[in-house]
């Protein structure tokens, strides 16, 4: 299953190596894509992801999940 978010506040490498992290330790994760230009987050997991697990492991990474 593959999931788009969109996060604020990432501008250099470690963000994303940041948020790629947390993201990536979540249950069911099985890969994270980070585009820092855009903020979008693709993440491929084995099934549905909680929208609120995603946000705490973004919010934990210092950056904030954008609203949908």
């Amino acid at each position: 299953m593959i999931t788009n978010y969109q996060v604020k506040g990432m501008t250099c490498g470690h963000c994303v190596s940041a948020v790629s992290g947390e993201v990536g330790a979540l249950d069911g994760v099985t890969d994270v894509q980070v585009d820092l230009a855009s903020g979008g987050v693709t993440v491929t997991s084995d099934g549905p992801l909680d929208t609120e697990a995603v946000r705490a492991a973004v919010d934990e990474a210092g950056y904030a999940l954008v609203e949908a």
